[in-house]
C-alpha cells in the first residue's frame, strides 16, 4: 500500500532557524514541508545490516515508520576504515525523504540529520522541504573515554556511543589500561585483569558487543593499551616485565609514576607479541594505540625509540597501524605510525615533517572543563592532520557524572570536525546546542537527570531549589585546580561533592553575562538593567535560604562557603558605587562562573533600575 502523506505549502524556512548540529556543508531550503502519515514505509535498495539496524532505531524513536527511500551505491568495507566516503545527500519533498550515499556510513549520518529535522505535530512527524549535500571536514572525529582510572560500565559506554553517533563522531578511542587499572580480560595472560582491575574489567564477549554496537552506528573502536609507561597495572600480575624493582600494585592516586615495562628485556617483546596477537582480533580496526607517553623525565631516548619500532613491527604482523602519543615520535619510526598530539600543535608539525599523519587533542581535553565556545575555536587544520579527538580522562569523573562532563560540550567539537572551517558563529552554536541537549536527553543520556539526582543527595531532600540556584552558576575546577587543591584524592574517593555535581559551561552564567554586556554597551538599556538586578537580588536572597541548610548539613558546608562569596559579589554590585573588583579564586574546587561579569558591574558602578533589593549579604 502506498504511504498516505499530507503536503501543505509553508513559507520557506530560514537557514538561521534550522537547529542542525553539526551544520551541514550545504543546505538549500524549499517551500513546503513533509508530513509522515500513519501508513508510511521505508525502502532501501540493498540489504545492509547497519542500515537495517539504524532504520529500526529510527522507527522505534518515532513510534512508527517514515516515508523514506535510501539508495546506497555500495555496501562498504567489511571493517569500517578511515578512507571510506562518508558523504550523503538528503532531500525532503512533499511526499518523501530520499537519502543517497556512496556507502552505508553516509546513510547513517543522513538518518541522524533527518532525526534532527523532524518535529512532532498533531498531524504527525514533519520536516521542512530542503536539500542537504553534506560531507565531513575530517575523516577522523574521535572521542577518548578513559575506563582505566575509573571503570565505566557498559551501559555508560553504549549511551555515549549513541550520543557520538547523533553528532557524527566516528572514532571511539578506548583507553583500557593505565597505572590505575587494566580493563580487558586476557585469556592468555589472566593475571592482567585478575590482579590489575579489582574485578572491574570487560570480558572479551563484552568487548565484541561494544565493537558491534559502535559499528552499527558508524563508529570505529580504537583500543589503547599504554606501554611501556603507565603500566603499574600490568606489573601487578607480571612483575618480571618491569624495568625496575618491585613490588608492584595498582596505583590508587593520580599523577606521574615511574613503573614501566623494560624496553631492553626480550621477554617483554615476546609477551607483547602474544598479548597483541590475542587483542588484535577483538578490535578489528586498522589502528592500535600503544600510548607511549610520560615514560620518564627524558622519554625520547634511543631505548624507547627502538622499543616503539619493535612494537610497530609486532602490530604490522597483525595487520595493524601503530598509533601513539607524540612522545613516540623519533627519527626512524616507520612513516605509517600515526601521531596523536596532546602537547601542542608543534608536535603535529614535527610529525608531518617526518612523514607521519597526525591527530590533534591539544585544546580538546574535556577534563579541563573549558566552555564550548573555547573548544569550538580550536582549529585542527595542518599538514597531514587527519582530524582530532576530544579526551575525557577520568581522575575526577565517575559513571554518574561522566555524561555531564561530556555533553553537550562535545557537540561543539563534533561540529568543528565535521562542518566547514568557516562555521564559527558562537551564539548560533549555543542556540543549536540547547536543542541537541534536549535530544540527547531523549537518547537516554543522563547529564541532566543525574545532575538533579546529585543535587537531591547533596541537599538530603527533594527540596533542591536553593542549592540548584547556586549550583547553576558554578563550574567545576579544571584538572589542574583539583590536583593542586587536594593532593589526597584516591581512586576510591567518592565523587559526590559540590564540585562533582556542578557542570561545565554554565548556561545561567552565559545568560547573565550577556545581560551585563548589553548594559555595558548601553547603560540606557532598562531591560538589561532589570534582568541584572533580578539575578543579583536572587543570589543575595538565595544565600539567606541556603545558609541555615548548610549549617545543619555537613555535605552542604562547601555550598555555604561558595554561596556567601557569591552573595558578597552580588550585594557589592547592587550597592551602586564603583569599587575595585573582588578577587574570587576557586572555592571548594569550584568556580563562580558569574564572578567575572559581576566584577565588571562593580568596577563600572552599576546602579540597579529599582531600589527594592537587599543591601548586603549580612
Amino acid at each position: 500500500m502506498r504511504a498516505v502523506l499530507l503536503f501543505f505549502a509553508l513559507a520557506v524556512p530560514a537557514l538561521s532557524q534550522l537547529t542542525l548540529l553539526p551544520k551541514p556543508a550545504s543546505v538549500q531550503t524549499r517551500p513546503g514541508s513533509l508530513i509522515f502519515g500513519p501508513d508510511a514505509r521505508i525502502e532501501t535498495n540493498i540489504d545492509e545490516p547497519r542500515i537495517a539496524a539504524a532504520t529500526a532505531r529510527l522507527t522505534t524513536r518515532l513510534g512508527g515508520p517514515v516515508n523514506l527511500r535510501i539508495h546506497i551505491e555500495s555496501p562498504g568495507n567489511p571493517v569500517q576504515s578511515l578512507d571510506e566516503d562518508e558523504s550523503y545527500r538528503l532531500e525532503t519533498t512533499g511526499h518523501e525523504a530520499l537519502i543517497t550515499a556512496p556507502n552505508p556510513l553516509g546513510a547513517l549520518y543522513a538518518l541522524e540529520t533527518l532525526l534532527q529535522l523532524l518535529t512532532k505535530t498533531p498531524a504527525g512527524w514533519t520536516a521542512p522541504a530542503l536539500v542537504i549535500e553534506d560531507r565531513p571536514r575530517f575523516p577522523w572525529r574521535g572521542l577518548l573515554l578513559d575506563s582505566a582510572r575509573h571503570f565505566l560500565p557498559l551501559d555508560v559506554i553504549r549511551r555515549n556511543l549513541d550520543a557520538m553517533a547523533a553528532v557524527k563522531l566516528n572514532v571511539f578511542h578506548w583507553h583500557l589500561s593505565d597505572d590505575q587499572g587494566f580493563r580487558v580480560e586476557s585469556k592468555r595472560f589472566p593475571k592482567l585483569h585478575e590482579l590489575g582491575s579489582d574485578g572491574d574489567f570487560y570480558s572479551q564477549d563484552q568487548i565484541r558487543g561494544i565493537v558491534q554496537y559502535a559499528r552499527d552506528r558508524g563508529i570505529r573502536v580504537v583500543p589503547e593499551f599504554d606501554m611501556p609507561g603507565h603500566s603499574a597495572s600490568w606489573l601487578a600480575g607480571y612483575p618480571e616485565l618491569a624495568a625496575g624493582p618491585g613490588p608492584f600494585q595498582i596505583v590508587r592516586t593520580w599523577g606521574g609514576y615511574n613503573p614501566a615495562l623494560d624496553p631492553a628485556n626480550p621477554n617483554v617483546l615476546a609477551f607483547l607479541e602474544a598479548f597483541i596477537g590475542e587483542m588484535a582480533p577483538l578490535f578489528p580496526d586498522q589502528f592500535f594505540h600503544i600510548g607511549g607517553d610520560e615514560v620518564s623525565d627524558h622519554p625520547q631516548t634511543e631505548l624507547q625509540a627502538r622499543f616503539n619500532r619493535q612494537v610497530h613491527d609486532i602490530l604490522a604482523k597483525q595487520g595493524k597501524r601503530m598509533e601513539g602519543w607524540d612522545e613516540v615520535l623519533a627519527p626512524g619510526l616507520p612513516k605509517d605510525a600515526l601521531i596523536q598530539s596532546w602537547r601542542g600543535a608543534k608536535s603535529l608539525a614535527d610529525a608531518a615533517r617526518l612523514g607521519h599523519d597526525g591527530l590533534l587533542s591539544t585544546g580538546f581535553y574535556l577534563d579541563y572543563t573549558e566552555p564550548a565556545a573555547k573548544l569550538y575555536l580550536v582549529n585542527p587544520a595542518g599538514n597531514r592532520t587527519l582530524g582530532a579527538e576530544a579526551c575525557m580522562w577520568t581522575e575526577y569523573v565517575s559513571a554518574e557524572n561522566l555524561d555531564s562532563r561530556l555533553w553537550p560540550r562535545t557537540a561543539a567539537i563534533a561540529e568543528r570536525l565535521w562542518s566547514p572551517a568557516v562555521t564559527r558563529d558562537i551564539p548560533d552554536l549555543y542556540r543549536r546546542v540547547a536543542v541537541i541537549d534536549a535530544e540527547l536527553d531523549q537518547l537516554g543520556l543522563r547529564h541532566n537527570v543525574n545532575y538533579r539526582t546529585m543535587l537531591r543527595r547533596l541537599a538530603g531532600s527533594n527540596d533542591t531549589e536553593a542549592l540548584q540556584t547556586l549550583t547553576d552558576v558554578l563550574e567545576p575546577g579544571s584538572l589542574r585546580v583539583r590536583h593542586h587543591a587536594n593532593p589526597n584524592y584516591t581512586q576510591s574517593t567518592p565523587l559526590d561533592r559540590l564540585v562533582d555535581t556542578a557542570r561545565p559551561d554554565s548556561a545561567t552564567a552565559r545568560q547573565f553575562t550577556a545581560a551585563v554586556d548589553r548594559w555595558l554597551a548601553n547603560r540606557a538599556d532598562a531591560e538589561a538593567n532589570r534582568e541584572i538586578a533580578r539575578w543579583l537580588t536572587l543570589w543575595v536572597a538565595n544565600d539567606a535560604k541556603l545558609r541555615p541548610l548548610a549549617a545543619r548539613r555537613p555535605a552542604l558546608r562547601e555550598a555555604g562557603l561558595v554561596s556567601a562569596a557569591l552573595a558578597k559579589l552580588a550585594s557589592t554590585a547592587l550597592a551602586g558605587k564603583p569599587a575595585r573588583p573582588i578577587p574570587v579564586a576557586p572555592i571548594a574546587e569550584v568556580n563562580i562562573a558569574v564572578a567575572p561579569a559581576i566584577n565588571k558591574l562593580i568596577v563600572r558602578g552599576y546602579r540597579p533600575a529599582y531600589q527594592s533589593y537587599p543591601r548586603s549579604a549580612q
